[in-house]
């Protein structure tokens, strides 16, 4: 009874273990046991009958090789998009819209559309077109244009230098255009940037309109600004400007020797050039 009972169980037992056995896990398991052994069977067996059928199949059946590296490649681009995403979790204030961020479309718009790019990718230009025909199609979304240079290496910062420049167009209200100009460059370099955006005739500033900004802000958030502890400071500054006012050093003399004598012979209105930019931040410490 004993041993008639025995095949029947397991012969019961055979569907759940065909089951277990076609779960998705279990055949990858499979067939990377599969290619374990064509690999090793010259090894093990000596080319023996194992090997000699397992090599036989493949050929026979290729595409399961084909299969096992779909499904590694499926595998690792799963993980780099669940790094994407946790980095993109744990940097929220990064990924935010800056309200010094271009935008088109109105600010209180039920849906919000941030773009990352930088000018020199070629995914990010592939699409530029389509994304600027998607803005005009859509008034009602809000599209947000982030700068996003990540492409530089090294001495090279055509990137930076390209999203600096359309930043600076943003400010004067021509930002679109050169964004698509510069989107739309082939190589861009930034003999490129510059054609298309011209800093040293279009930013216009009024130097005494912006100290008077200044002032009035200052009097307004005095504690904010630390006053006493900048006061100390120039005075500091100052204190080691005056110690070099005997200098009479022969040949090369020290910058605050030659600030203190531009003070001394210059009156209030004269004005004090320099292109050395060594040179500009003496002069902005003690002049």
């Amino acid at each position: 009874m004993t041993h008639d009972a025995e095949p029947s169980a397991r012969a019961d037992e055979r569907p759940a273990l065909v089951s277990r056995l076609a779960q998705p896990g279990v055949i990858a398991l499979g067939v990377s046991l599969v290619a374990l052994a064509v690999a090793g069977a010259p090894y093990v067996t000596d080319g023996g009958p194992f090997g000699a059928r397992v090599r036989a199949y493949l050929l026979e059946n290729p595409q399961i090789l084909d299969e096992v590296v779909q499904a590694r490649q499926l595998r690792e681009q799963s993980m780099i998009t669940d790094q994407i995403n946790q980095a993109a979790s744990a940097n929220a204030d990064l990924l935010a819209h800056d309200p010094r961020d271009p935008a088109v479309g109105p600010a209180d718009a039920a849906v919000t559309v941030i773009e990352f790019f930088d000018y020199r990718c070629p995914g990010c230009k592939a699409v530029s077109a389509d994304v600027l025909r998607i803005v005009r199609a859509n008034p009602d979304v809000r599209f947000v244009f982030k700068e996003w240079p990540i492409l530089d290496r090294g001495e090279d910062t055509t990137s930076n230098y390209a999203a600096r420049a359309a930043l600076a167009a943003h400010a004067q209200g021509r930002y679109l255009p050169v964004h698509q100009a510069l989107m739309a460059a082939p190589a861009l370099t930034p003999a490129e940037v510059d054609a298309h955006y011209h800093p040293e005739v279009e930013v216009v500033g009024d130097l005494a309109h912006a100290l008077w900004m200044l002032n009035e802000r200052a009097a307004r958030q005095p504690a904010r600004l630390a006053v006493p502890e900048y006061r100390a400071l120039r005075e500091r500054m100052l204190h080691d400007f005056a110690d070099h006012a005997g200098d009479d050093t022969v040949g090369r003399i020290r910058p605050q020797k030659a600030v203190w004598e531009a003070r001394r012979v210059l009156g209030p209105s004269d004005l004090l050039l320099s292109d050395v930019g060594a040179h500009k931040m003496w002069v902005a410490r003690n002049y």
